[in-house]
């Protein structure tokens, strides 16, 4: 795969009772962060940083256009209890493109009201399960 552009992404999250809905059409851009700690392991016989990897760890922050239909964006977050599974497919046409599927638990879901009267919705997923996130082809 070559160079592409965020056109033809799909997301699917699931709702509080697991079912996997796809809510790509209520979502304007999100963010995948996949941070890795890194450990100082530094002697005082170095005159450098010395790191071991430790823990890694997996945010997504979504952000969409409010949706009150049955199963959509609304639904899928109304309630925040409950581990969701989390499906990011990059460039969606069917040859190998990347995907990362992380258990994830909600940490806040906001809907905000602009100025120019646009309704709008935040969420922000974290990884729950302890199981390095990982692209895969699809």
């Amino acid at each position: 795969m070559a160079k592409v552009s965020g056109l033809g992404d799909t997301v699917s999250v699931d709702d509080s009772s697991g079912t996997a809905r796809a809510i790509t059409n209520d979502i304007t851009d999100f963010s995948i962060n996949i941070p890795q700690n890194l450990l100082d392991a530094t002697g005082v016989d170095k005159s450098a940083q010395e790191r071991l990897i430790g823990l890694g760890d997996g945010t997504v922050t979504l952000n969409g256009v409010t949706n009150f239909a049955s199963n959509q964006s609304h639904d899928v977050f109304k309630v925040r209890t409950g581990t969701r599974t989390v499906t990011i497919t990059l460039y969606e046409d069917g040859s190998g493109d990347p995907r990362l599927i992380m258990e994830m638990l909600v940490g806040s879901y906001d809907i905000s009201r602009g100025s120019d009267g646009a309704s709008t919705w935040s969420a922000t997923l974290s990884l729950q399960s302890g199981t390095t996130p990982t692209w895969s082809t699809s």
